[in-house]
C-alpha cells in the first residue's frame, strides 16, 4: 500500500485521539466512584436489615410496656373502687374482704410498676440502638449521595469530552486517504495497535527494538510505502527521529 508520509504521520494523531476517546468512554461508563458506590449500596441493605431487627425489638418492648401500663391502670381502678366500697361498708366480713383485696391489689401494682421500670429501661436501650443504627444508615446514604453526585458530574464531563474528541477525529480523518484510514482501522481492531512511530529503532506502538535486518528492510522502503512493525503488525511511521 502507498500513502504520503504526511498522511501516515496523521495516523499518529488519529491514534492518540482514539486512545483519548477510549479513556473518555471508560470514564463515562465506569467512574472511579463506582466500586465504592456499590459497596455502600450493599452496606446500606445490610444496615436496613439490622434496623428492621432492632425496630422489632423496640416495638416488642413498647408493646410490653403498654400492656403493663394498662394492667397497672386496671388494678389501680379496681383498688380505688374497693376503697370507695370499704368507706361505706357496714358488714365487718365484707370490710375485711375488701381490705384484703386492696392489700393484694397494692402488692400487684407494686410488682407491675417494678416491671414497668425494667421494661422502660429496655425501651430506652432499644430506642438508643435504633437511633444509632439509623445514624449509621444516614451516614452511609450521605456518602453514597455525595459519591453519586460526583460520579454523575465526571460522567457528564467525560461524555462531553468524548463528543469533542470524536468531532476532532472526524475532521482529522477527512484529511487522510480512505484506504489508509481503513487499513489503520483494520489493524487496530485486529491487534489493538494500528500505528506506531519508529523512534531510534523502537516501535513506540509495542516498544519493540527492531533488529539490524528489520531496520534495513524499513530503510530501503520507499517514502510512501506503508511498512509494518514485525512485532505488533501496526503501521510503522517513519520520521527524522527514526534513526534510519
Amino acid at each position: 500500500m502507498k500513502a504520503t508520509p504526511e498522511h501516515q504521520r496523521r495516523l499518529l494523531d488519529i491514534a492518540d485521539l482514539d486512545r483519548r476517546i477510549a479513556q473518555a468512554e471508560r470514564a463515562r461508563t465506569t467512574p472511579p466512584q463506582g466500586a465504592r458506590i456499590n459497596e455502600l449500596a450493599a452496606l446500606r441493605q445490610r444496615q436496613l436489615g439490622e434496623l428492621t431487627g432492632l425496630t422489632g425489638v423496640l416495638d416488642d418492648a413498647k408493646a410490653e410496656l403498654a400492656r403493663l401500663e394498662s394492667d397497672v391502670s386496671l388494678a389501680a381502678q379496681r383498688r380505688d373502687k374497693d376503697a370507695a366500697r370499704l368507706a361505706t361498708a357496714t358488714d365487718p366480713k365484707q370490710a375485711q374482704a375488701l381490705e384484703n383485696e386492696i392489700e393484694s391489689l397494692g402488692r400487684r401494682i407494686t410488682m407491675l410498676e417494678d416491671s414497668e421500670l425494667d421494661v422502660m429501661g429496655r425501651v430506652e436501650d432499644a430506642q438508643a440502638a435504633v437511633d444509632a443504627q439509623q445514624a449509621l444508615i444516614d451516614q452511609t446514604q450521605s456518602e453514597g449521595a455525595q459519591l453519586t453526585a460526583a460520579a454523575k458530574a465526571e460522567m457528564a464531563a467525560a461524555a462531553a469530552e468524548g463528543e469533542h474528541l470524536a468531532r476532532d477525529r472526524a475532521a482529522l480523518a477527512e484529511s487522510v486517504s480512505a484506504e489508509l484510514l481503513a487499513e489503520y482501522t483494520r489493524r487496530a481492531a485486529r491487534g489493538g495497535i494500528g500505528v506506531g512511530l519508529l523512534r531510534r529503532r523502537i516501535c513506540e506502538g509495542c516498544q519493540m527494538v527492531l533488529s539490524g535486518s528489520e531496520l534495513a528492510a524499513v530503510r530501503v522502503a520507499a517514502e510512501d510505502d506503508v511498512v509494518s512493525c514485525p512485532e505488533c503488525g501496526g503501521i510503522l511511521v517513519r520520521t527524522d527521529e527514526s534513526g534510519l
